[in-house]
């Protein structure tokens, strides 16, 4: 998280610098407490209907002090499950980025988290009607297409940074970017592998996928921009390496190691064309949050059935159908549930930044506070 952190935060103007870490840190405590005291539960309890789960023994895990699960604490997966819950609303927040009320941003991910991600979570992880059947090692429905789909509703619903896309808006730091990619590919690792809850087989190869996946999203887009623009980015690269680490995140316990470098480029293609797309329609998910993490999240989610080490049980149509049906279910649930809270947050207590706070910049106008010790007016 404080990786991602990094990485978004280099990539917005210096007046909003600390306000798009808040997000960030924020998410950890918030969802930080609302894990354990509920979220745990409603993941992971038995379910209710197929949809979401309770376990009075989960709440504020006061069943679990001495339970051991799968060969390790409880605990232990409780905590890892709770990055998962922590990074997911975080993401979001990439896609609104610089313009929006910090109180309203909180209020937003605790609302989301409950009607979300931890009903989400338990239909494809934790026993719910799609568990056993769509494939999700390690969160390419649950986390990057909720979070991509709910980024992309929410640019739209609150429009545009004033001044965009008609005013540059360059990225304050390239190389605290670049450094946050570094930790989120390296923390990538933890996620995918550690998603096998044990350390062997299919550790070591989650490990290997998601290296090759991220290596190959990287490749895909320098000779992309090296092609068409005669000059690879620092962003280019990155973000490559961010769509492959995306597009490997739903496969990387299934696939074999030429599935990985498929994915990878692939997702960085279709990546790259949705950002095309995205400045041809002119809304402004800051971060592309969408253009990464939602297309790249689809295509690892639809493109592992074609790629599995072994044949799926029932054929490749009917993983087809459940991957399918997976991508529906988290874009749909997503989507509406996003636009409603949007809609009652900024109808109550306010989620847009007025004008003169927008343009004096987060930072300032939110916490009282500057990231560097020179601030330059709109930059």
């Amino acid at each position: 998280v404080p990786g991602l952190a990094m990485f978004y935060a280099g990539l917005v103007r210096t007046k909003n610098v600390l306000g798009t870490m808040m997000h960030s840190f924020a998410a950890m405590a918030i969802i930080g407490v609302l894990w354990p005291l509920c979220g745990y539960a409603m993941a992971f309890g038995e379910s209710i209907g197929g949809i979401i789960g309770w376990d009075a023994e989960k709440f504020m895990l006061t069943g679990i002090d001495q339970s051991i699960m799968d060969g390790i604490p409880e605990y232990v997966f409780a905590m890892f499950q709770c990055k998962f819950a922590i990074i997911t609303p975080a993401l979001i927040a990439g896609a609104f980025a610089e313009r929006v009320q910090f109180r309203g941003y909180c209020i937003f991910i605790v609302l989301w988290s409950l009607l979300v991600y931890n009903p989400l979570a338990h239909i494809v992880w934790g026993g719910g009607f799609l568990t056993g059947d769509a494939i999700d090692f390690a969160g390419g429905t649950v986390i990057h297409i909720s979070a991509g789909v709910a980024g992309l509703v929410a640019a739209i619903y609150l429009g545009a940074r004033r001044g965009y896309p008609s005013v540059a808006m360059h990225p304050n730091n390239l190389v605290m970017t670049m450094m946050g990619a570094g930790l989120l590919w390296v923390g990538w690792f933890g996620f995918n592998a550690g998603s096998s809850v044990s350390s062997g087989l299919q550790t070591a190869q989650a490990l290997t996928v998601t290296q090759i996946a991220a290596a190959a999203g990287g490749l895909t887009w320098m000779l992309i921009e090296h092609f068409a623009h005669g000059k690879t980015t620092s962003l280019g690269l990155v973000s490559g390496i961010l769509a492959g680490l995306v597009a490997i995140t739903p496969a990387a316990g299934d696939v074999l190691p030429i599935g990985a470098l498929i994915l990878g480029a692939g997702a960085t293609v279709a990546c790259y064309g949705a950002i095309a797309l995205k400045n041809k329609l002119g809304y402004d998910d800051t971060l592309d949050v969408f253009g990464i993490h939602g297309t790249a999240g689809i295509v690892g989610a639809i493109g592992l059935t074609f790629l599995l080490r072994n044949a799926p049980e029932g054929g490749i149509g009917t993983q087809l159908g459940h991957q399918a049906l997976g991508v529906a279910v988290s874009v749909v649930a997503s989507a509406v549930i996003t636009l409603i809270l949007l809609v009652l947050i900024e109808k109550t207590v306010g989620l847009r930044l007025e004008e003169k706070d927008e343009m004096a910049g987060m930072d300032h106008s939110l916490h009282g506070e500057h990231g560097y010790g020179m601030l330059h007016p709109n930059q």
